[in-house]
C-alpha cells in the first residue's frame, strides 16, 4: 500500500500568479515572503506583492536567503515573522528560499529551540498556511514533504521531512523562470532530472510516482538543452517547470536515492550548490546503480530514445549512462575539480574528507533506497571516480 500526498492545490500555466489572490483568500493576513535579493532585483518579488496588494493582503519581505539556507538564516526568518505577527508564509526563489519558508513555517508552529531538533523526526506540528513559487525549474520543492537546511554548528546539511512541510499552494508559473541565467538553468535542471530518475529506480517507487517520474524524464530530456540555448522560450520553459514539479511530486512518495545521499556532504563542506553537486554526481553513480534494477534503468533510455524496445536491459541500462554523461556536457556543467578551485579548495581537500562525506552520506538515509545498496567504501569509491 503506498500513501500518495501533493499539495492540496497547484496553480499551473502561464499568468498563473495573477489567481494567486482568489486562492489565498481567507487563508491569512499578512504574508512572510521569503526570498533572496536577486528575486528582488529582477523584479519577481514584484510579481508577488502586486497580487498581494491587488486582493488587500499585507506582506513582509524577507530577503536574506542568500546561497544555500542555515538554521542562522531560518532563526532570523521566525524572529521577523513573529515581530511582525504575520500569520503565512510565501517561499519565492529555488529550493532555498521555499526550503527556509518551511523550515520558518515548522518553527513558528513549535517551542523547539533549533530546527535541528527535527531531525531523524517526521514534522508533524500544525504549519502555517505555505504558498510555494518556484523561480527555476529544479527542485520541486514546492510538491514536497523536505526541506534542507544547513546546521551551521556540525557542518552537516540536515534533510527534514514530513507531511505538514508540504505547501498548500504550489504556483507554477514559467514567467517566474525566465530569468535564470544558463548556468543556474541547467544546474536546476539536472537536479530535476536526478529526482525523477531517482524517484523511478528506488526502492519505494509506487505506481502513481512512476507516472510522474517517466513524465518528468520526457520532459527535461527534452526541454532542458531548449532552455540551456534560448532562456526566452516561454513553451520550454513551461514545459520545463511542468516537469521539475513532476520531478518533485514522484520523489516526495517514492524517494531519492545515491545521487542526493552523496550530493549532500559535498555541499555542505565545500559550499557548491546543490544542483551542481548532484550533476556531477550524476553519470558516476548511475554507473554503480544501473548494476541491478537494470530493466528500469533501460526504461529511461527508452523514453529518451537512447535505446529501443529491442536493445537488451543491460545495454539499454548502459546507453542511459553514456546519455547522462552527454546531456551534462552539453549543458556546460564543470568537473568536480573546477568547482572546488573557484570555491577556493583542492582536490586534496577534497580527498581529506573522504570518510565524513561517506558516513554523512550514508546517514542520511538516500543511499539505502537505491536498489544496489552500497556500502561506505563504494561510496568513497564513487567519489573518487569524480576526478
Amino acid at each position: 500500500m503506498g500513501v500518495f500526498l501533493v499539495p492540496s492545490k497547484i496553480l499551473s500555466g502561464v499568468g498563473a500568479i495573477n489567481e494567486l489572490g482568489a486562492n489565498i483568500k481567507g487563508k491569512g493576513n499578512k504574508a512572510l515572503i521569503v526570498t533572496d535579493k536577486f528575486m528582488v532585483q529582477f523584479g519577481n518579488v514584484a510579481k508577488v506583492t502586486n497580487a498581494l496588494d491587488a486582493c488587500n493582503v499585507e506582506y513582509v519581505v524577507y530577503d536574506g536567503i542568500s546561497g544555500e539556507p542555515t538554521d542562522k538564516m531560518v532563526a532570523e526568518g521566525v524572529k521577523l515573522y513573529q515581530e511582525n505577527e504575520c500569520d503565512f508564509l510565501i517561499g519565492l526563489g529555488g529550493g532555498s528560499p521555499m526550503d527556509s519558508a518551511k523550515a520558518i513555517g515548522v518553527m513558528v508552529a513549535s517551542d523547539a529551540k533549533k530546527i535541528s531538533d527535527f531531525m531523524h523526526k517526521s514534522i508533524t506540528v500544525n504549519v502555517p498556511y505555505l504558498v510555494a513559487i518556484p523561480t527555476t525549474a529544479g527542485t520541486g520543492s514546492e510538491a514536497t514533504q523536505f526541506t534542507i537546511i544547513a546546521d551551521t554548528e556540525n557542518n552537516v546539511k540536515m534533510l527534514l521531512a514530513g507531511p505538514s512541510v508540504l505547501p498548500a499552494l504550489a504556483v507554477v508559473d514559467p514567467a517566474f523562470t525566465m530569468t535564470a541565467p544558463p548556468s543556474v538553468t541547467a544546474a536546476t535542471g539536472v537536479d530535476a532530472l536526478c529526482h525523477a530518475v531517482e524517484a523511478y529506480t528506488s526502492r519505494k517507487a509506487q505506481p502513481l510516482s512512476d507516472t510522474f517520474a517517466l513524465s518528468a524524464i520526457k520532459k527535461i530530456h527534452k526541454n532542458l538543452p531548449i532552455c540551456f540555448a534560448d532562456g526566452k522560450n516561454e513553451q520550454a520553459r513551461m514545459q520545463m517547470a511542468l516537469g521539475a514539479t513532476e520531478a518533485g511530486i514522484a520523489f516526495n512518495n517514492s524517494s531519492v536515492t545515491i545521487v542526493h545521499g552523496m550530493s549532500r556532504p559535498i555541499g555542505a563542506l565545500f559550499h557548491i550548490a546543490h544542483g551542481v553537486s548532484n550533476a556531477v554526481l550524476l553519470p558516476a553513480c548511475m554507473e554503480f546503480a544501473i548494476q541491478e534494477n537494470t530493466a528500469r534503468f533501460a526504461e529511461i533510455a527508452r523514453i529518451m530514445e537512447v535505446a529501443t524496445d529491442e536493445t537488451d536491459d543491460m545495454t539499454a541500462a548502459k546507453a542511459f549512462v553514456a546519455e547522462v554523461t552527454r546531456f551534462c556536457k552539453e549543458l556546460n556543467i564543470p568537473s568536480v575539480e573546477e568547482i572546488l578551485n573557484k570555491n577556493g579548495f583542492t582536490k586534496d581537500d577534497f580527498l581529506a574528507q573522504l570518510d565524513k562525506m561517506a558516513t554523512d552520506a550514508l546517514d542520511s538515509g538516500s543511499p539505502a533506497n537505491t536498489m544496489r545498496q552500497p556500502t561506505k567504501e563504494e561510496i568513497i569509491e564513487i567519489y573518487k571516480k569524480l576526478f
